[in-house]
């Protein structure tokens, strides 16, 4: 069994759950540097994962020794920069989500990466617990019959504060609001499960948050099944829920959950004449591995071990990232759009606002909360 040294760029919040889900992993992998431009918070962080390198930029990382692997756990307004710099020098790049500001961002990522590696991985850890890996594979089987319909909602509310990071809520730093940095782990969990998606139409507005971004969007998505799926982010909603729903002719499955799920956290109703099977093939399929980081960083490594490109791979995320920029498309310029419409020479290509948001650019103050 090989272990993979593995470098945290970025010591924020974030952060503190790859590390602990790393060393959920010790024996496989170690992490032996850290960085970040904040010195007291990359202090901090170092002591309290015993990191024993640690740098003040990726130059710094570079020069004292590149890892197997980079860890990128910064603002999304960096990645791509950051990616592409790893990447320029050989090393294999994990990318919290989201994994670029754009398309453009994305398709120059991926044209930095080679067959035999480097090779560029977005964290989607959804995907990875054992109750989204078997409705994946029993979509693909066809056992629940054909799909029809499904819902999938981030219905998630972040106060004015959560805003006072400089880079929250800004296209130019975060790149979109919760379509973009929120609601794209549910999207991505319901295209890994339908498949590619044909078309979408959609609305989204600035309700209350003191940003300039969208902090809503609700769209309506058509997959190459023909199954047709409403979609939901929101970071407006007091009672937070992450649901999904997949309508299949013989069954329903259900997921609630907020921030993470276990197999607990499903339920599947079959079709009258079809409850005893499809029970019977759920339960064979679940495994107890709940959704985490640590279930994904499980299978990059199996992998990297393989010598193959570690999930989710460019390719993968291209069609995640593809369906947040219709959304963002339809709802700016008010008509439906296909998937393969947005290429170069299109504004939502280089930027998810397009041309620029149709709501004021001054930003709404912020609330304050009463005591």
């Amino acid at each position: 069994m090989q272990t993979f040294d593995v470098a945290i760029v970025g010591t924020g919040g974030i952060a503190a759950y790859h590390a602990q889900s790393l060393a959920a992993l010790a024996g496989r992998v170690r992490i032996v540097a850290a960085v970040d431009i904040d010195e007291d918070r990359l202090a901090e962080f170092g002591t309290r994962f015993e990191v024993p390198r640690l740098h003040r930029d990726l130059a710094e990382l570079f020069a004292a020794g590149p890892p197997d692997i980079v860890d990128l756990c910064t603002p999304p307004g960096v990645h791509a920069q950051q990616a592409i710099a790893c990447l320029d020098h050989g090393v294999t790049v994990v990318c919290e989500k989201p994994p670029a500001l754009s398309l453009a961002e994305l398709d120059r990522i991926a044209a930095r990466t080679e067959a035999a590696g480097p090779h560029f991985a977005t964290i989607f850890q959804h995907r990875f617990g054992s109750g989204g890996l078997a409705l994946a594979a029993l979509r693909r089987e066809g056992a629940f019959g054909t799909p029809t319909t499904a819902v999938c909602d981030t219905l998630w509310y972040r106060p004015d504060e959560y805003f006072a990071a400089s880079w929250r809520g800004r296209w130019e730093t975060e790149g979109g609001g919760p379509t973009l940095g929120h609601g794209i782990h549910q999207m991505d969990l319901m295209l890994a499960i339908l498949g590619p998606w044909r078309e979408v139409v959609a609305v989204a507005a600035r309700q209350a948050k003191p940003t300039a971004t969208e902090d809503l969007s609700c769209a309506i998505v058509t997959f190459d099944s023909g199954a047709v799926a409403t979609v939901v982010n929101s970071l407006v909603s007091p009672r937070q829920t992450s649901y999904l729903r997949f309508d299949f002719t013989d069954a329903t499955v259900e997921l609630a959950h907020l921030y993470g799920y276990d197999d607990a956290d499903w339920t599947v109703t079959g079709a009258p004449g079809h409850e005893e099977r499809v029970r019977a093939l759920w339960t064979s399929r679940l495994t107890g591995v709940p959704s985490g980081h640590t279930a994904q960083f499980t299978h990059v490594l199996d992998a990297l071990e393989a010598g193959k490109p570690p999930p989710v791979t460019p390719a993968d995320v291209r069609l995640t990232m593809e369906l947040v920029t219709a959304i963002y498309a339809s709802a700016f310029t008010g008509r439906p759009v296909r998937r393969g419409e947005v290429v170069p020479g299109s504004p939502f290509y280089e930027r998810m606002e397009g041309a620029g948001a149709p709501w004021p650019t001054v930003v709404p103050a912020p609330r304050m909360a009463l005591a």
